[in-house]
């Protein structure tokens, strides 16, 4: 007989995503096919930025968007920013001072296909001209890991 021992934390998978986001997903979609940025999350970590080395630096911290509440404690900072996936530094999850070597600029976004302006913009450009915030959002893995993370950036509908 298999016994199944959920974890304190865990949560069931109708509790992870919120009814009203699962059944926008499609909205979504059309939206990026139609034209929008098809941009992933776009996440900035002021705590590392130094204005010299970084020019959107000045734009954070940016303001909480109280939407976004968790039912939980904020992950760590020292966990959350040293456990990754850059698998061009090796297949490990302490791998974060190796990571620290991916040139992060100069970092272009080209925007093309079924847009009415395409147009290739550099990153910090960008960032300037979003209107960004901070959201606190909850991250499941795959592999069963999970954390409680404030993100800074902007809306891919924006």
């Amino acid at each position: 007989m298999n016994v199944i021992h959920k974890k304190p934390w865990a949560i069931a998978e109708r509790e992870a995503t919120p009814e009203a986001v699962f059944w926008n997903r499609r909205k979504f979609l059309a939206g990026v096919a139609g034209g929008s940025l098809g941009l992933g999350a776009l996440a900035a970590n002021p705590g590392r930025a130094l204005a010299e080395e970084d020019p959107s630096a000045g734009l954070y911290p940016v303001q909480r968007n109280e939407t976004f509440v968790l039912d939980r404690d904020l992950t760590q900072e020292s966990v959350a920013s040293t456990y990754n996936n850059f698998y061009e530094f090796g297949t490990h999850k302490e791998i974060s001072r190796a990571a620290q070597a991916l040139p992060i600029r100069p970092w272009t976004v080209q925007i093309d296909g079924f847009v009415d302006n395409p147009q290739t913009i550099d990153i910090d450009t960008l960032l300037a001209k979003m209107p960004l915030e901070e959201r606190l959002y909850r991250f499941r893995c795959v592999e069963a890991w999970s954390m409680a993370v404030p993100w800074s950036g902007f809306a891919l509908a924006e």
